[in-house]
């Protein structure tokens, strides 16, 4: 039996070189809203981090980070994935627009997720992170 039930996902922490930078990316191009908070150790830290459903993403300066923390941090280290209830399909064309970089030739790919088939297209963000967007095959027609 395992010590700890783990049932979903609270935050993850994302160490960036620029975190303004990074907001406005996650902001503009995904939706997640721009929250910052005051750490309950020093109220005199303002923190911040990227809301989206009942999840955020905590951003580091890095060089700044807070502690405790990961062991080997580094701006760009991560591959994450991230639902849409949009169709991928025409969502992709609107990043084409925008001057984002569609990886795997530009086009949508399909993957397999935690809770099945996904269609999904890859980007990067300011840190060149690597930034699945994604929804499941059942979620769109």
């Amino acid at each position: 039996m395992p010590f700890a039930e783990v049932r979903s996902l609270d935050h993850i922490v994302l160490t960036v070189a620029d975190v303004e930078a990074t907001k406005s990316f996650y902001v503009k191009y995904l939706g997640m809203e721009d929250v910052s908070f005051r750490s309950p150790k020093d109220t005199s830290q303002v923190r911040h981090a990227l809301k989206f459903g009942d999840q955020k993403i905590n951003l580091h300066k890095s060089g700044a980070e807070f502690e405790p923390k990961a062991q080997n941090v580094m701006p760009g280290s991560a591959d994450l994935c991230f639902l849409t209830h949009l169709d991928v399909r025409n969502l992709i064309e609107e990043f084409k627009r925008a001057g984002i970089n569609v990886l795997e030739g530009g086009e949508v790919v399909e993957r397999i997720g935690a809770r099945g088939n996904l269609r999904s297209f890859y980007i990067r963000d300011p840190d060149l992170n690597l930034v699945e967007i994604s929804n499941y095959v059942e979620d769109s027609t």
